[in-house]
């Protein structure tokens, strides 16, 4: 970018800038990231105040993180399910005391 000019009051500033990410957004985009900074980030609000359904607004919030270039990534899951019942069967047939289940299921729970 080489120019910028005040639509107001015509005032033209030249030279070389370097634009960020958000003054490239288009429009439509710009708009839907100032509603979603303003509700501090709570698509459920977005959803409300826009009157559209949650995976429509879901699809505007990933749209916009592909134009700023930010790929998505999966956060880990939890143990699943069957880790958790199998240290319990563990601890009903005898296998382990309580305080060891109790260990185990900590243990699960900060992977």
């Amino acid at each position: 970018m080489t120019g910028l000019v005040c639509p107001v009051c015509r005032t033209e500033i030249r030279g070389e800038f370097q634009p960020n990410e958000f003054a490239l957004l288009p429009p439509e985009h710009l708009e839907f990231l100032r509603l979603y900074i303003k509700v501090r980030g709570n698509l459920k609000e977005v959803e409300r105040i826009l009157g559209l359904s949650y995976p429509t607004i879901r699809a505007r919030f990933e749209a916009l993180l592909r134009v700023l270039g930010y790929e998505y990534q999966e956060v880990p899951e939890g143990p699943s399910p069957q880790e958790k019942e199998a240290i319990l069967d563990a601890l009903e047939k005898g296998q382990i005391s309580a305080a060891e289940a109790a260990e185990q299921l900590r243990a699960l729970k900060r992977r």
